[in-house]
């Protein structure tokens, strides 16, 4: 079995190669070639935190996975991570267990992939100027991803605790050492949500992080940071403003997005004015932006087979490219 550090998936396999892969991979999902069970969620409330268990395989690449990842917001304060996974990759010929591949860069990686995917169909062509909100560690894919499908000049940041943007904005010469505009730490969501082209919402908030109001027309959303039927970081009305939504699966945001469940629980909305979903998009069966007018939200809970279709990719390099530590089990 090949084991594969995050350090090591970092050097081999970028975030236009995830781009790249996931479009396939939702092509593949539409032609009917992909088997993805529901996800099975462990809650530990006491410590509001929760445990994934994501199981999916893929006919055209001739592979199966299983994803864990925990998710324990408290973690930073006794010095662990907040997101922690790992990927059991298989083979669907003959059964082989292939790969552990750790699983929480790539799970940043492919969501943000699938955003890039997103904001390449529904952001203006000359959106210029980004909001994120929220600046933990899902938030940097999320940047590095619509960077590398929009020319972007300028990068407003905003976290409830300051400190946290400021590191952010520090990473950002890291991840994205192309980068040329200007980066300005904000002190309230909704002045930095007013000056954008794309809002990134990555936050774990119950309570929406910024008013539908402070949107200029022609923007476009991200939002990933919610994944529970009772978490909401996008409020009604951004919700009741947009003329187009989008779901990474329409499946999986009437179970888990309490982005659109509370408004549809209201009466306020109702998931049959969804759009589509980002596969649709990525195969033009539905349209994408049409005027600079349009108010857009991509809406992401995740789904297993994402996952599968970035370490199938990631392995099949690291076998080329001789990275990796081979152990038997």
């Amino acid at each position: 079995m090949l084991i594969l550090s995050e350090s090591q998936i970092r050097s081999l396999y970028s975030m236009s190669d995830a781009i790249q892969d996931l479009e396939a991979a939702l092509i593949h999902n539409l032609d009917g070639k992909v088997m993805n069970p529901h996800r099975t969620v462990l809650v530990f409330p006491e410590k509001e935190a929760s445990t994934l268990y994501m199981p999916s395989s893929m006919e055209p690449v001739g592979k199966s996975a299983v994803k864990v990842v925990t998710i324990f917001p408290k973690n930073p304060s006794i010095g662990k991570k907040t997101t922690q996974g790992v990927i059991l990759l298989s083979d669907t010929e003959n059964g082989e267990h292939l790969a552990c591949i750790n699983a929480s860069y790539l799970t940043r990686l492919r969501t943000g992939a699938v955003s890039g995917i997103a904001t390449k169909h529904l952001a203006k062509k000359d959106a210029s100027s980004v909001a994120v909100i929220g600046t933990g560690a899902m938030a940097e894919e999320q940047l590095q991803a619509v960077l590398e499908v929009r020319e972007v000049k300028e990068i407003m940041l905003y976290n409830r605790t300051k400190e946290k943007a400021i590191m952010f904005e520090k990473r950002i010469a890291e991840l994205s050492p192309g980068y040329t505009g200007s980066i300005t730490i904000m002190d309230h969501p909704d002045k930095a949500v007013s000056r954008a082209d794309i809002v990134i919402c990555a936050t774990r908030s119950d309570k929406p992080v910024f008013s539908g109001r402070s949107l200029q027309p022609g923007t476009h959303i991200n939002g990933v940071g919610s994944y529970l039927p009772h978490m909401q970081e996008v409020d009604e009305g951004t919700v009741l403003r947009c003329s187009k939504i989008v779901a990474d699966t329409i499946e999986g945001v009437k179970d888990e997005a309490g982005d659109l469940i509370i408004p549809a629980e209201k009466g306020l909305w109702n998931f049959s004015d969804l759009h589509g979903e980002v596969g649709e998009l990525a195969s033009g069966k539905i349209i994408g932006r049409e005027d600079n007018e349009e108010i857009t939200f991509f809406k992401s809970v995740g789904i297993a087979y994402f996952d599968l279709a970035v370490a199938a990719a990631v392995y099949e390099k690291a076998l080329r490219t001789g990275i990796g530590t081979q152990v038997e089990i």
